[in-house]
């Protein structure tokens, strides 16, 4: 059976090793780590909000290997060309807070390099082919992620 190759499907997997290593070897070396854990999740949550109401606004797919029919700078975009992955790093940060899995924080890291090589750079190699000089402006301007 063929995996769906979609990002929610990856923050999936990535949330069930966490949750069984939070079973299997707890360990909550963070201060308030549930209460800073549910703030991240809300907050990425958040993130993923802003960006659908973005997408919505210009009309254009939020849907991962589909071609934009807009080039979408301004709101949390103009933050991150990333802002729903960057969500899903937060939240998967969060979970591991909240599920005492704090070994798997190294997961997050792990998360985003696959969520770039598996979507990002195509992604971006779309928005280069569809949109030229003001990609490139943009992609000056706002980071791929948040650094």
């Amino acid at each position: 059976m063929k995996m769906i190759d979609i990002p929610p499907v990856w923050l999936a997997v990535f949330a069930f090793v966490a949750y069984w290593q939070g079973q299997l070897i707890p360990t909550d070396w963070v201060p308030f780590g549930e209460v800073i854990g549910g703030l991240l999740v809300l907050a990425g949550l958040a993130v993923m909000a802003l960006a659908v109401f973005e997408f919505m606004r210009h009309k254009t797919t939020v849907i991962p290997h589909q071609h934009a029919s807009a080039l979408i700078d301004t709101g949390i975009f103009a933050r991150t060309r990333n802002p729903i992955y960057l969500g899903d790093a937060l939240v998967l940060a969060g979970l591991c807070l909240r599920w005492e899995a704090n070994l798997s924080l190294l997961l997050v890291p792990m998360f985003m390099v696959l969520i770039t090589k598996r979507f990002i750079l195509d992604e971006e190699a779309r928005l280069q082919d569809g949109f030229g000089t003001a990609f490139q402006h943009y992609k000056a301007k706002s980071p791929r992620w948040v650094f």
